[in-house]
């Protein structure tokens, strides 16, 4: 009998255990993990300068709440969110998704010294929100990632200066290894 009572109790104890954090979650509210890929950009791939549109699929945030949407790279904060400049240094907006949960699309405007790729990120106070990217090329569709030939010039100096000390060291050795042999 007495086992008997100590089973139920465990039990008892183990199920509240359990039904604790889906206790929890509902009083609360349930956070949305939207799935991979539910925000695009359009094109992904831009003219420094140029404009894309950033959008987030149906279900991705809760019906009408408020969505932030921020843009990290090479000066992101020189961003515009639909040709309405921010002088704040954050680069981001905040609009409001539909009664679906959708983020309708918005244009991003790049400034004219883009470069490399740009994460735009979209959360909620609901939602995990979703993310996308946009990278820069130049007029031949190539990547344009900042490198030119001024700013590889301390990479070449610095080489240089490696190759010449290796030189140096292998000259040093062979001529001390000439008198060792004598």
């Amino acid at each position: 009998m007495r086992r008997t009572v100590s089973l139920v109790a465990v039990a008892t104890l183990a199920a509240a255990i359990i039904a604790l954090p889906a206790a929890a979650s509902a009083a609360t509210g349930a956070t949305i993990y939207p799935p991979t890929n539910s925000c695009t950009t359009t094109p992904s791939a831009f003219v420094a300068g140029g404009t894309v549109e950033f959008a987030c699929a149906e279900g991705t945030f809760g019906p009408e709440e408020a969505v932030t949407i921020t843009v990290r790279g090479e000066n992101g904060a020189g961003v515009t969110f639909a040709r309405v400049a921010f002088a704040v240094s954050t680069g981001s907006t905040v609009r409001e998704s539909s009664t679906e949960g959708a983020l309708a699309p918005v244009a991003l405007t790049f400034p004219s010294d883009a470069v490399g790729v740009y994460n735009i990120e979209a959360i909620s106070a609901s939602s995990a929100g979703g993310t996308a990217s946009a990278s820069v090329v130049d007029a031949a569709g190539l990547p344009a990632t900042g490198g030119d030939a001024r700013t590889s010039l301390g990479l070449w100096a610095g080489g240089g200066a490696l190759v010449a000390a290796g030189a140096t060291i292998a000259l040093a050795s062979a001529v001390r290894r000439a008198r060792d042999a004598r």
